[in-house]
C-alpha cells in the first residue's frame, strides 16, 4: 500500500486535473477513483447521496430474491470464519448491487463498521460509497483488495477489505464475499479465503441448480478433478451446455451467450452418449483443439427415473429438499418439463388434476411427484387402479362400509380408501374404467366432501384429487361410457406426458435404469442404441426397464455392454423385421440377413458375429466394441460354434486370432 501522503497528492491531482498519473497506483484502483469522481462523489463527502438503509420490507424482499445464493453461502461463511476468528475482521456477502446481505465474524470490529454502515441493507454499490473492495470487485468483475486509505472515501480509510466476486452458472455477477477488519484484512492470505470462499460457493450453487443433469468435472491434472479448482459444466441429456462454473468457462473459451444452445461436441468432440457412457469411469485425458490436454470426469445425477412399478420409483426421497420430488424426476425431456411446470402452478388449490398418457409412462409416479412436491405432502397418498378392482367389490373398497354391513365383512368395518385419503391425495388411476353406477357416487363424493359407507353414517373428508387414464375420455362421454358432469368434476386441469418414443432423453433414462439395477458401467452397443431409438416402445418406460433388467440378467459377467443378443426373442424379432438390427446393418457384402425359416438366437448371434468380425477385418477388439462384448466371448463362442458356418473369408479372419492366442 502506497503512503498517506503519496494518496493525499493524488486525490489532489484527480480533483484539479480529473485525471491519474499512469503507474501511480494499480490500475483497476486507479479506474475505480476516476469512475468515483464521475459518479459525483468528493473524498471528503457530499456529492452524489450514498443511499439509504433498505427499510425492513425491501430488505425481506431482496433475501427472497437471493435464497439460493444466501443458501450456499452460509455454510461456506461458516467454514472459512474459523481462520479468521479473534483477528478483528468480518466476513461480508453482498449481493450483484452491492447491497449487504449477511455478516459474521469479530464483535468489536462489527460495532466498529457500524459507523460507516457495514451491516444488512446498506449498499456498498461504487456508485454510492466510492472505490470499496465490494462495489470495486463488482466494477471489474474480479477480485479486489483495498487497503485503508486507498479507499475513496476518507471517511472508509480505517477500513481494509478483501473482496472477490461471486459468479452465477452462466458467468454473471451473482453476489461478492468479502473480508473486511483492521490490518489483517490486507494480508495476501485474506484475498487468497475470499477467492476460495467464491469458487466453493459457485460450485455448490452449480451442482445445486443442475442436480437433475450430468455434470463434467475438468482439469489439467487428474487430482484436480475433485477439487474446489476443477471446472465444472452442466448439460443436458441432449448435450447442450447449460452452465458452469468460472474455471470451466475458461478451460473451454465459453461466454455467457453460449449456453441453452451450444451442443457440448462443439467443445469437446464427443457426443452426448459417449459423455453418459462415461460416467461412473475412470477420468479420460482428452486434447483441445488448442493442443492442450485436460482430464474430464462426467458425473450422472443420483435423482431415479420414472419407470412405473420399479425399485427406481420407489428410491425416490419423498421429503420437500431444495429441489421438490417433481424437479428430481426432471431427466432433461422438453415435454416432461413442461407438464411439470404447468402442475406445479395448481399445486395446493382446490383443483383437480387430470394425467392423461398412454399405459407406461409414468402417469402414476407423477402424481405422486405432484403430491410430494405440494402442501399435503407428508400426508397419505392412496393410489386406486379403478381397472384392477372386482365391480361388486369397488363401491366397498372405494367407500367403506359398518362392522357386519354385509356378509363375509370384517368385523370392525373398513374406512374405504377414499377416507384412508383423508388429509392427504386420493389419485384415481384409469378412471376411465370405472362403471357407470359407480361413476354416480364418486361424483356426490367430489361435489359434497363427503362419503357414506355401506350401512353406515356419512362424513366428511378432505383430499386433493387426481385422476390419470390412457383412454380419451371426450369419446367416452360422447358414446355414453362416461358421465360429463363427472368428466368436468375431475378435468379441473388437465395434462398429457409424452410416450417414451417422444422423448429426448433416452439416453438419460437408459443410464438411470441400468444405474438402478446396479449396472452402471453396463453400457448399449451402438446398433443397439439406434435400433431402440427407432423402435415405438408400445409399453413405454414400463417395457424399457424390463427389458434392461432381462438383458443384464443374460449377459455375461465379462461382457461389457448390452448387445442384441441380451434381448427377450419377441422384441429381436420385432427390431431385425424393422431393418434395426446388427444382422441388418448394411456391411461389405450387403446387407446380413437370417436364414428364411430359422430365426434362433444362436443363428442370430452367429450372424452378427459373422457381420462384425467381417466389417472390424478381423479386429476382435472393434468388433466386440460394436457387438457389446467382450474379447474372451467371441474366443469362447467362435471356439464352441466352430468354424463351418463363417464364411471362408471370415474362417481365416478368425483362425488368425485364434492361432494367435
Amino acid at each position: 500500500m502506497r503512503s498517506q501522503p503519496d494518496l493525499t497528492q493524488m486525490r489532489r491531482q484527480l480533483l484539479e486535473c480529473g485525471s491519474l498519473a499512469p503507474g501511480v497506483m494499480s490500475e483497476p484502483l486507479a479506474r475505480s477513483w476516476r469512475r468515483s469522481l464521475e459518479a459525483g462523489l468528493l473524498p471528503h463527502g457530499g456529492g452524489a447521496e450514498p443511499g439509504l438503509e433498505l427499510d425492513a420490507l425491501s430488505l425481506a424482499d431482496l433475501m427472497d430474491r437471493n435464497r439460493s445464493l444466501l443458501a450456499t453461502a452460509r455454510p461456506v461463511m461458516d467454514f472459512f470464519h474459523a481462520p479468521i476468528r479473534g483477528s478483528r475482521c468480518i466476513l461480508v456477502l453482498a449481493d450483484a448491487q452491492g447491497v449487504l446481505m449477511h455478516t459474521m465474524g469479530d464483535d468489536a470490529f462489527l460495532e466498529k463498521a457500524q459507523r460507516v454502515a457495514l451491516r444488512r441493507g446498506i449498499s456498498w454499490h461504487e456508485s454510492r460509497r466510492g472505490t470499496n473492495a465490494v462495489g470495486t470487485a463488482i466494477a471489474e468483475s474480479s477480485a479486489v483488495q483495498v487497503r485503508g486509505e486507498e479507499h475513496y472515501l476518507l471517511q472508509n480509510g480505517f477500513l481494509h477489505c478483501s473482496a472477490a466476486p461471486v459468479f452465477d452458472v452462466h458467468g454473471r455477477v451473482a453476489g461478492v464475499i468479502d473480508i473486511s477488519g483492521d490490518e489483517c484484512a490486507s494480508q495476501p492470505h485474506a484475498l487468497g479465503l475470499a477467492c476460495n470462499a467464491a469458487r466453493l460457493m459457485e460450485n455448490s450453487g452449480l451442482k445445486t441448480q443442475f442436480r437433475q443433469h450430468p455434470i463434467l468435472h475438468l482439469h489439467a491434472e487428474m487430482e484436480g478433478l475433485d477439487t474446489p479448482a476443477a471446472g465444472l459444466l452442466a448439460i443436458s441429456h441432449e448435450g447442450i451446455v447449460l452452465g458452469a462454473n468460472p474455471r470451466a468457462m475458461r478451460l473451454l473459451g465459453l461466454k455467457g451467450g453460449d449456453f441453452d444452445w451450444l451442443p457440448i461436441a462443439d467443445r469437446l468432440y464427443l457426443s452426448p452418449g459417449g459423455l453418459l457412457a462415461r460416467a461412473g469411469r475412470a477420468p479420460v485425458r482428452l486434447s483441445l483443439p488448442d493442443g492442450r490436454g485436460l482430464y474430464m470426469q462426467v458425473h450422472l445425477p443420483p435423482a431415479a427415473v420414472l419407470v412405473p412399478g420399479s425399485r427406481v420409483a420407489a428410491a425416490v426421497p419423498m421429503e420437500q429438499g431444495p429441489e421438490d420430488a417433481l424437479a428430481r424426476h426432471d431427466t432433461g425431456d422438453a415435454q416432461w418439463r413442461a407438464a411439470t411446470q404447468r402442475a406445479r402452478r395448481i399445486l395446493g388449490k382446490s383443483i383437480a388434476l387430470l394425467i392423461q398418457g398412454e399405459s407406461g409412462v409414468g402417469k402414476e409416479v407423477f402424481a405422486r411427484a405432484c403430491h410430494d412436491s405440494g402442501p399435503r405432502r407428508g400426508k397419505p397418498f392412496v393410489a386406486i387402479n379403478c381397472a384392477a378392482i372386482p365391480e361388486s367389490l369397488i363401491e366397498a373398497e372405494l367407500f367403506g362400509y359398518a362392522p357386519g354391513a354385509y356378509t363375509g365383512a370384517q368385523r370392525g368395518g373398513s374406512l374405504g380408501r377414499i377416507r384412508e385419503a383423508d388429509g392427504g391425495t386420493l389419485f384415481l388411476d384409469e378412471i376411465g374404467h370405472m362403471p357407470l353406477v359407480l361413476q354416480t357416487r364418486l361424483l356426490r363424493v367430489l361435489q359434497d366432501r363427503k362419503v357414506t359407507p355401506l350401512g353406515g353414517a356419512e362424513v366428511a373428508v378432505d383430499f386433493a384429487l387426481m385422476s390419470a387414464t390412457h383412454r380419451s375420455l371426450d369419446e367416452a362421454v360422447a358414446s355414453g361410457e362416461f358421465r360429463e358432469d363427472l368428466y368436468y368434476r375431475i378435468n379441473g386441469f388437465g395434462l398429457r406426458l409424452p410416450p417414451l418414443r417422444e422423448r429426448t432423453d433416452f439416453d438419460a433414462l437408459v443410464a438411470s435404469i441400468l444405474a438402478e439395477l446396479g449396472e452402471a458401467d453396463c453400457t448399449l452397443a451402438p446398433e443397439l442404441r439406434q435400433a431402440f431409438l427407432r423402435h415405438d416402445w408400445p409399453g413405454n418406460l414400463r417395457q424399457l426397464a424390463n427389458v434392461l433388467q432381462t438383458a443384464c440378467a443374460l449377459r455375461e459377467p465379462d461382457e461389457p455392454g448390452i448387445g442384441f443378443q441380451h434381448l427377450p426373442d419377441d422384441l429381436r424379432r420385432t427390431l431385425l423385421r424393422a431393418g434395426a438390427g446388427v444382422a441388418a446393418a448394411p456391411s461389405a457384402s450387403g446387407p446380413v440377413t437370417a436364414a428364411a425359416g430359422d430365426n434362433s438366437l444362436k443363428t442370430l448371434a452367429h450372424q452378427a458375429l459373422h457381420a462384425a468380425l467381417k466389417e472390424c477385418r478381423g479386429n476382435v477388439s472393434a468388433a466386440a466394441r460394436r457387438l457389446g462384448i467382450s474379447r474372451q466371448t467371441i474366443y469362447r463362442r467362435l471356439h464352441d460354434e466352430g468354424m463351418a458356418a463363417l464364411s471362408p473369408q471370415a474362417a481365416e479372419l478368425a483362425g488368425a486370432v485364434r492361432d494367435s492366442l
